[in-house]
């Protein structure tokens, strides 16, 4: 399988318009679609209007998280088709200068904080729902040299990316959230 492509989030602003909870949103219906989707569509499945939609989109767009597929021209109207970017997004604290580093490790906080919150919530609500409950939570430290560290976390990306849209009858969703990072001891 091809490596997936990594975004890195080098700056401040970039992590603030990723960590945005509202943009979140957005990026997942285009991440969900089949196919790509106008900022239209988007909308109407989140239940808002294509402007304040369109402003965040525009957002994604310029940190590379979304891109302009393609255009077609219907009933004189120019339709602008978008993809979430499908890879792997990083952010980097070695990547950014020393004076920013404080508030740069404040923001990706945050975007974790974030993250994590969105996750927990969704395996709680599953858990409360009285429909099917499933669910699996681990947290282990594993030994890994720099080599295994890099397999593992590609083999999880390459499932994430096999699994990450239907493909048969009887596949059902699953929420996963992957943290993984070295540790000092």
């Amino acid at each position: 399988m091809a490596a997936i492509e990594t975004k890195v989030l080098k700056t401040i602003e970039e992590i603030r318009i990723f960590s945005d909870p509202y943009r979140m949103k957005i990026l997942d219906q285009f991440y969900k679609a089949t196919e790509p989707s106008t900022i239209k569509e988007i909308a109407d499945q989140l239940g808002e209007v294509p402007a304040k939609v369109y402003y965040h989109a525009r957002k994604l767009e310029s940190i590379g998280l979304l891109e302009l597929k393609e255009t077609r021209l219907i009933n004189g109207i120019t339709a602008k088709y978008y993809k979430a970017f499908e890879g792997s997004v990083q952010v980097r604290r070695d990547d950014v200068d020393e004076s920013i580093r404080t508030v740069f490790a404040s923001e990706a906080q945050k975007l974790v904080a974030r993250m994590f919150d969105a996750s927990k919530q969704k395996y709680l609500d599953n858990q409360s729902s009285g429909k099917k409950q499933t669910g699996t939570v681990t947290n282990s430290d594993l030994y890994l040299t720099k080599e295994e560290s890099e397999a593992f976390v590609e083999m999880i990306q390459d499932f994430i990316r096999e699994h990450s849209k239907p493909a048969s009858p009887g596949q059902e969703a699953h929420h996963f959230f992957f943290s993984f990072s070295h540790i000092e001891e």
